[in-house]
């Protein structure tokens, strides 16, 4: 049972945020890329309120915006159950990046998403990332200006005032605000969080709990406490694109918090901020129940009958980890089909996988009118997906995507309306000069860049990029298109032999990002070789080889027979 002992006391916070939300995964994640994500806060955050009501303890929920926005709902429960709800800023950005005005802009927009969802009087804030006194001093006055009763965003460092390493009030002209800095221990080396979150993962837990209980025999200030909902998900997805130190820093010891929690929800009372503060958590706003939308990643509907048709084929092998994201962005990029008078068709063309790929398509896409699911008995590798595609195809618009969306399907929607009469292949290009790359590795783009400068001499075609298979081709333009190679060098030589044959390539500047789950196939030495092997080939048939041109194509072919192959 909980002690009663007053002096035992911990000021329990949670952040109700998503593993893809984390800084860890910043550089990473774009904030817009969100939505594709298929989320686990809800049922992380229901978690968090069963084990607390386990011990019939109340804490702070610091809420994103875009969380109280996506899921009114949820912050609804949260106080329904007896909680506060705080602010954690609209989106999980470092305040190194906001303007006094920003900041001052993001607290509102915030505050109004989380009163709008709950009915409850926003009082207090945590910012994404743990804040130096000397630096962020402003950010009280802010807070105190705006009628913030608390913040909970600094952590004290060696030589910080003793009385600014324990809750304090902080005084701001006529106005004062409340600082519940993290609850930290010098052991000599500097000043260590002990509150709670990665720490409590990361270190040794017998000298976590040593530092805690230390905490209340030499301080009778509130203790403060801390975890994220996504602690408690140790099934949750793996963001394999980030760097070693940011996957043992996120995903280390996942399963040790909840242990943890329940035995600090046993030892220590704990409580919410505003309850410490003896503060009426005020119901301002009446608002009205929100049905509760489903999650789904499943496709869009059938296609209206005036909207043009055009497939998308997706080579697919041991993708099973890819496979929720692609669900929910191809949802959205249905949306801005439809928008410009197009709808889709998926086509997923299975190479052989080793993993449940085939019943996670299935699973999510099931729905979706005119599906087609190819296996491949063998690996035939990614050109001979895209090939495989191309032939099941019914529309005479054939796009290619990558399963793991290292270019955003989004940009079909501006890469199709350049397949104009005439035109036969629209090349997506990051290496043209309006395109770019976010965090793929240095030695990776010079081999790619070095073979699209050897691609350039040997064809008649003059693009930035050869090799990427995130393409809008004409079918009848690629039908008889045969290459020998069926491997990831395959792909540039599809483009080479179109422009051997006269076909029109223009290209689409885009850009590329390293994969985030799952590992690559690209065997290097194997591509280089195969690269070299496929230049001097190319070379030799543009100066002694026949080729038979292809036949003008319109914009008019809509739909095809079904193909046998």
């Amino acid at each position: 049972m909980p002690t009663t002992d007053t002096a035992l006391k911990h000021l329990l916070t949670v952040m109700v945020e998503d593993y893809f939300h984390v800084g860890a995964f910043g550089n990473l994640i774009q904030q817009r890329n969100w939505t594709n994500f298929v989320p686990r806060y809800e049922q992380n955050t229901r978690k968090a309120l069963d084990l607390l009501d386990q011990y019939d303890t109340k804490a702070t929920f610091f809420v994103l915006g875009w969380i109280a926005e996506q899921s009114p709902h949820l912050v609804r429960e949260i106080v329904a159950r007896g909680h506060e709800v705080a602010s954690r800023g609209y989106y999980h950005r470092s305040l190194e990046n906001l303007s006094i005005e920003e900041f001052r802009d993001d607290l509102r927009r915030t505050n109004d998403a989380i009163e709008n969802a709950s009915g409850q009087k926003v009082i207090g804030y945590r910012a994404a990332e743990k804040l130096p006194f000397e630096k962020h001093d402003w950010v009280l006055d802010v807070l105190a200006e705006e009628g913030f009763a608390y913040d909970s965003s600094f952590l004290p460092r060696r030589g910080d005032a003793p009385q600014k390493q324990v809750a304090h009030r902080y005084e701001h002209g006529d106005s004062s605000i409340w600082e519940f800095p993290y609850s930290t221990r010098d052991f000599g080396i500097g000043l260590l969080p002990i509150s709670g979150g990665n720490y409590f993962r990361q270190i040794p837990y017998t000298l976590m709990r040593r530092a805690v209980r230390d905490w209340h025999r030499r301080s009778d200030a509130p203790f403060i406490s801390y975890f994220h909902v996504w602690e408690l998900d140790p099934e949750q997805p793996r963001i394999s694109a980030a760097s070693r130190y940011s996957r043992i820093r996120h995903y280390r010891n996942l399963d040790k918090m909840e242990w943890i929690l329940h035995e600090n929800l046993a030892l220590y009372e704990c409580t919410g901020i505003a309850d410490h503060l003896g503060l009426n958590r005020e119901t301002h706003v009446s608002v009205e129940p929100v049905a509760r939308h489903a999650v789904t990643s499943s496709f869009a509907s059938g296609p209206a009958s005036e909207l043009t048709p055009v497939s998308i084929v997706v080579p697919c092998y041991n993708e099973q980890e890819s496979l929720p994201y692609l669900a929910k962005t191809l949802t959205s990029v249905e949306e801005g089909l439809n928008k410009i008078g197009y709808t889709s068709q998926l086509i997923f063309v299975d190479d052989n996988s080793r993993d449940d790929t085939l019943a996670v398509i299935r699973s999510l896409f099931g729905g979706s009118t005119g599906l087609q699911v190819i296996e491949h008995e063998v690996n035939k590798g990614v050109a001979g997906g895209i090939v495989t595609g191309i032939r099941a195809a019914r529309t005479e618009i054939v796009c290619s995507i990558d399963c793991d969306c290292t270019f955003d399907p989004h940009e079909l929607v501006n890469m199709i309306p350049m397949l104009e009469d005439g035109v036969d292949l629209v090349q997506a290009s990051p290496y043209h000069k309006d395109g770019g790359v976010q965090n793929v590795p240095g030695w990776r783009l010079l081999l790619s860049k070095g073979a699209s400068v050897l691609f350039r001499r040997v064809l008649h075609t003059k693009i930035a990029s050869y090799t990427a298979c995130f393409r809008v081709m004409r079918r009848s333009s690629m039908i008889d298109i045969e290459p020998e190679e069926l491997g990831f060098h395959g792909v540039p030589e599809m483009l080479g032999l179109l422009d051997l044959k006269g076909g029109k390539i223009v290209e689409f500047p885009t850009v590329l990002a390293v994969r985030l789950f799952g590992a690559s196939k690209m065997k290097t030495l194997k591509t280089i070789a195969g690269t070299v092997k496929l230049l001097s080939r190319l070379a030799m048939m543009r100066v002694f080889g026949k080729t038979t041109p292809i036949r003008p194509s319109t914009s008019s072919e809509r739909l095809l027979p079904a193909s046998k192959d």
